[in-house]
């Protein structure tokens, strides 16, 4: 273990802790910190504790950071960084640690040299915790000693006393979050892992570990270990760590994938004021973009200023060095052309990050902007030169995006005018709903010809359309979307819901408000549904993100004992309803073409009594993945995917 001497502590003391205001407002509106109080805000606050840890090491402090989940909901975070400064403050006459800890926005990033480039505000974020904690125990081992505190809900239940004497240094955070807050409680082991194997990418040789001690019991005593890893408990545990940072981060992104550049491009550069501008990228041979950009090592999903420099740059060097070659004649690349098939990771550290929002989704700086695109720009165009065969292999990779951009458009129009110049005449196989009003209007995706007729027959004309397919639609993951609107069954559902497709798409123009995926039970139904799933999550994304994409949920068995009529979704609840009695006639359907247009009514038409799934993305990242995974060229990835789940699929059907 090698870590920068802490004797010194590079000024970091009582007097380096700033205040801003109180608690109060964070138990009150706890979304406006978090984000919500959800999944994601719950998660939230391993992510805020873990960043002080994770500052220590970016400022050279620290090289190791230990998350764990114990049981009872606890989580404990440890650090050896400098530990939180425990002796009086002087602004609020207590410990420098109980202010840090029960005083929102203070903290040691606010101003002096303790912290140059900080991503978690460091009391801001462990304050925020704190206050949405049903208990919380701060531990500092420094100046030695062994410090300890504890709070409720933000209030503190004893001072800061010495418990014992210490030679080490660091921080040991362990809260429980408030079930008053967080009416759901469940870590989720893989999210944490995703987060935190990406954090250790992001911090070169920071070692990150994490373990799931929540089966072991009550009985783990730490209080003689800064780490719980010391303690050789036989738990799940992983470590991460890796000397090639952003480089690190795109082999692994890239493992399943065939590259185009023999060489990962590689940047970092250190500006003046203590800024850092680190890009890694790859290209690969596939038509999708994974772009991830971070600012002081938080994910900014929603990109920012950092993300556009990198874009601009990322253009103009490849038209610059495509025209200098030869390369190309009269055409230029765009944005899209240059981007299809990229990997890259772009990260930027500055002093005063400005982030939009309390959970820092985008980057506000204007001057990241010009920074990583003066940085990257230089170095991409001398790698360009310095690396022909690479070069040479991009720009091939570009000019074929360009021209299935061009067939994309021509059929994108084409299909598009088809509509316009018949008088904006829907498919024939359609049967539309009588009401113009996309609020109440509903479209049912139907499996076949014989579930279109039932469901015809069966629904409510004035607000229910009908659109049935015949057979599996073309699998749209790493297909162009020439190719896709040749397909017979995609042009007429595009023509259908009347908005156009992809960067096209205009939802203010979208004919129902509800569109509703309805196939059969089995394998094949599964199939269909997966394909509609892929087809819209990759071209009509915002029909999701607006709450308007369903799944139909019809019955399995209907179950009738003389006059009564039951229906049953699964064989459980077909067995609850049967137990062993006799004199039941029951009836298993295996589409929905079997059901009478009055039984599809009752069960998966009236929106009295039917179910519905609403399709949401909670994790757009994951489902990219996913969709990739289960739908993409490379057979391996999915063989893995499908074994390492199928204990967990339910009502399979085969």
């Amino acid at each position: 273990m090698t870590v920068k001497t802490k004797s010194g502590d590079n000024g970091y003391t009582a007097k380096d802790i700033y205040i801003l205001e109180g608690l109060e407002p964070v138990r009150k509106r706890p979304g406006m910190y978090i984000g919500s109080t959800g999944a994601e805000g719950l998660h939230h606050l391993i992510w805020e504790v873990f960043d002080n840890g994770r500052d220590e090491a970016m400022g050279g402090f620290a090289d190791e950071v230990e998350v764990a989940l114990l049981p009872g909901n606890r989580v404990r975070v440890a650090d050896n960084g400098r530990g939180i400064p425990v002796e009086i403050h002087k602004q609020t006459k207590v410990s420098a640690l109980e202010t840090v800890m029960t005083t929102l926005h203070a903290g040691g990033k606010f101003g002096g040299e303790s912290y140059k480039i900080a991503g978690g505000l460091h009391g801001v974020g462990v304050s925020v915790v704190n206050a949405l904690s049903n208990w919380l125990r701060a531990e500092v081992h420094r100046d030695g000693g062994k410090y300890m505190q504890e709070y409720k809900r933000g209030k503190t239940v004893s001072k800061v006393k010495k418990v014992a004497p210490s030679k080490m240094y660091g921080t040991v955070i362990t809260f429980e979050p408030d079930p008053e807050i967080f009416k759901e409680i469940i870590f989720d082991w893989n999210k944490i892992l995703s987060h935190l194997r990406q954090q250790a990418y992001l911090v070169k040789k920071l070692k990150v570990r994490v373990i799931d001690a929540r089966e072991y019991g009550e009985t783990i005593d730490d209080s003689k270990v800064l780490f719980l890893n010391d303690l050789k408990l036989p738990v799940n545990s992983h470590t991460f760590y890796f000397e090639g940072g952003l480089s690190s981060l795109i082999k692994f992104l890239n493992k399943n994938e065939k590259p185009v550049q023999s060489k990962i491009f590689y940047i970092e550069k250190e500006l003046e004021d203590g800024v850092t501008v680190e890009v890694a990228l790859q290209y690969v041979e596939d038509i999708s973009i994974k772009e991830m950009s971070f600012a002081n090592n938080i994910h900014t999903v929603e990109g920012g200023m950092h993300l556009t420099g990198f874009r601009t740059a990322l253009t103009r060097t490849i038209n610059d060095y495509a025209r200098k070659n030869n390369l190309i004649k009269d055409d230029s690349f765009t944005g899209d052309d240059v981007r299809e098939g990229l990997t890259v990771v772009v990260s930027i550290k500055l002093r005063e990050a400005q982030f939009e929002g309390q959970t820092k989704a985008k980057l506000g700086n204007p001057e990241a902007r010009s920074m990583v695109e003066s940085v990257f720009g230089e170095a991409f165009s001398g790698f360009l030169e310095e690396n022909p065969n690479d070069a040479r292999a991009i720009i091939g990779k570009v000019a074929l995006a360009l021209k299935a951009r061009k067939a994309a458009r021509a059929a994108k129009e084409s299909v598009l005018r088809k509509g316009v110049l018949e008088g904006l005449t829907l498919p024939g196989k359609l049967a539309d709903c009588q009401s113009r009003s996309a609020e109440e209007s509903e479209l049912f995706i139907v499996e076949g010809d014989s579930a279109g007729g039932s469901s015809k027959q069966g629904r409510d004309r004035r607000i229910q359309a009908i659109l049935p397919l015949r057979g599996k639609i073309l699998n749209v993951e790493r297909t162009r979307i020439d190719k896709m609107l040749a397909s017979k069954e995609i042009k007429a559902l595009v023509i259908a819901l009347g908005a156009a497709i992809a960067d096209e798409f205009n939802i203010e123009k979208l004919r129902y408000h509800k569109i509703i995926i309805a196939t059969d039970a089995d394998v094949d139904g599964a199939h269909i549904r997966t394909l509609l799933l892929t087809l819209f999550y990759r071209y009509y994304k915002p029909v999701i993100e607006s709450g308007y994409l369903y799944i139909a949920l019809p019955p399995l068995f209907r179950i009738q004992k003389g006059k009564s009529v039951f229906y049953a979704y699964s064989e459980n609840e077909k067995d609850k309803l049967v137990g062993t009695g006799d004199g039941y006639n029951i009836q298993r359907y295996k589409g929905l073409g079997e059901m009478n247009p009055d039984q599809l009514w009752e069960t998966t038409m009236d929106p009295e009594n039917r179910l519905l799934k609403r399709v949401e993305i909670e994790d757009a990242e994951e489902a990219d993945k996913i969709f990739e995974t289960l739908m993409g060229k490379e057979v391996e990835p999915r063989r893995i995917f499908i074994q390492t789940h199928a204990k967990t699929v339910q009502n399979l059907d085969v």
